[in-house]
């Protein structure tokens, strides 16, 4: 009875945070990368024409997200179909920033799942533990308080579908291997899932520069690793014992790997073909220099060091309390890969080029993959304390985690101060004008990075608008004063 109740408890909880971050999600305004992606624009028409990018290989072709194919089909995707079915529950103005706030909450909830299992090693909904780590780590997503610092879901939902939506498919392709070498089994997939595993495969290559430069990092990992075991084992490595120790690795694994890995090697080489890295330059050498300010800006606000903090007093705490067991030493293994993981991420970020928006080179997008890691290292270790700490320790810890998330929760506002009352007030504005060309107050930007001063700047924006109803006809718009 108690078990179930704390369940139930949990998955409410759970739920609660879910909705709040749809409440927040749902105050954000409109960004200008969505237009071009949606409509599309004539920046973003080139990729959707070739989505493979034959014409790098072919033609030496430069222009813009050469390896961004399935971002941009599946935001154009999402936004001609899901606020037109919301618009049989809402305006259409409020249809599109719930459509927004929907994906936001989805890629969370997919995240915190995916999480969960790795976590727990299960896929069941019924395990209260699973629950409790979705628990543990619901209230680490910020989009109101330390969002600039570690935040998951971004203002900007072009940037949600480019980093965290695809991190999480990652995640998700990646989860059958991690858990049959945490259970010390063989992989076992049907034809179907191997399949499905391919496609996958597919579209997370094409699918930016985040996903094709974890993976090639994350398998340098695993062969570093591998090579390191066998050398222990007193393996030798003349050409001969090369080619049988490669013999003796398991073949499904291997084969599925070598695949992704192939994709996003090709995926990287024509992503050196991107418009606006070649727009951008900036020496390699001052890229580094600029990576302590990036760390330090990071860390300037206690949200990222207190995460980084508990969950390094966790590792601590496991290796002073508990006994050795195959959990321990799993937290311990994923708190050493992870640290080198980092290193090794970090310091080839500034081969990935320069981008005005990001000028400290590191930005809590560009080094996403380590804060997911550090939040499931967080859930991780701190189940295995809740569940095996002596008795004597293990109300404080609890009180110690409660405060945590307590911290986490409380900073994370419910009413954002940059919101889109402002940019709503304008779209209705513009739905309720009878003129072709429409002066609009001072005060925001509307579906736009700035504040469009001239009616020529809003002529995509206006066919959007048109095509999502809020408009009944295409009304071009520019900002009084601008």
């Amino acid at each position: 009875m108690k078990i179930r109740l704390l369940l139930w408890g949990l998955i409410l909880f759970v739920l609660l945070d879910l909705a709040f971050t749809f409440f927040q999600a749902n105050q954000l305004p409109l960004e200008g990368d969505m237009v071009d992606i949606v409509l599309p624009g004539p920046m973003s028409q080139r990729v959707l024409q070739d989505p493979f990018g034959w014409t790098v290989l072919t033609r030496d072709s430069v222009y813009v997200a050469p390896n961004r194919f399935f971002a941009h089909a599946a935001m154009g995707g999402y936004f001609k179909t899901v606020p037109f079915a919301l618009q049989r529950l809402m305006p259409p103005i409020a249809s599109v920033y719930a459509a927004c706030a929907l994906f936001g909450v989805l890629v969370q909830g997919l995240l915190l799942y995916v999480l969960a299992v790795y976590t727990t090693g299960s896929y069941s909904l019924r395990r209260w533990q699973l629950w409790a780590t979705a628990a543990l780590l619901v209230p680490l997503f910020q989009l109101g308080g330390y969002n600039d610092q570690m935040g998951i879901l971004d203002r900007a939902i072009t940037y949600t579908f480019f980093y965290a939506f695809p991190m999480t498919l990652l995640l998700l392709l990646l989860l059958p291997f991690y858990l049959a070498a945490r259970r010390g089994e063989p992989l076992r997939l049907s034809w179907p899932r191997r399949l499905a595993l391919v496609a996958l495969m597919v579209v997370l290559a094409f699918n930016g520069a985040i996903i094709t430069g974890v993976v090639a990092v994350l398998f340098l990992g695993i062969g570093v690793h591998w090579m390191w075991r066998q050398w222990q084992a007193g393996a030798r490595f003349g050409p001969g014992q090369w080619l049988e120790r490669v013999r003796q690795l398991p073949g499904l694994p291997v084969a599925l790997l070598g695949v992704f890995l192939a994709l996003c090697l090709y995926s990287l080489y024509i992503g050196q073909n991107e418009l606006e890295g070649a727009e951008h330059t900036m020496p390699l050498w001052q890229r580094y220099t600029r990576i302590p300010s990036g760390i330090f800006w990071l860390t300037r606000r206690p949200g990222l060091p207190v995460l980084l903090g508990a969950t390094l007093l966790n590792g601590w705490l496991i290796r002073r309390w508990l006994p050795v067991s195959e959990e321990s030493q799993l937290v311990r293994r994923v708190l050493l890969g992870l640290g080198l993981f980092s290193v090794v991420y970090v310091l080839l970020l500034p081969l990935g080029g320069y981008r005005e928006y990001r000028p400290l080179i590191i930005r809590r997008d560009s080094i996403m993959p380590l804060l997911m890691g550090l939040m499931f290292l967080y859930g991780l270790s701190t189940l295995l304390l809740l569940r095996q700490l002596p008795r004597p320790h293990q109300r404080r810890y609890l009180a110690g985690v409660l405060v945590v998330s307590a911290f986490f929760m409380l900073s994370d506002q419910p009413l954002l101060t940059n919101n889109n009352d402002c940019e709503r007030a304008s779209l209705a504005r513009l739905a309720a004008s009878s003129e072709p060309v429409v002066r609009l107050g001072e005060g925001c930007t509307v579906a736009a990075w700035w504040k469009i001063n001239d009616p020529q700047y809003s002529e995509y924006n206006a066919r959007l608008l048109h095509y999502w109803g809020i408009t009944k006809d295409k009304k071009r718009y520019y900002l009084q004063g601008w």
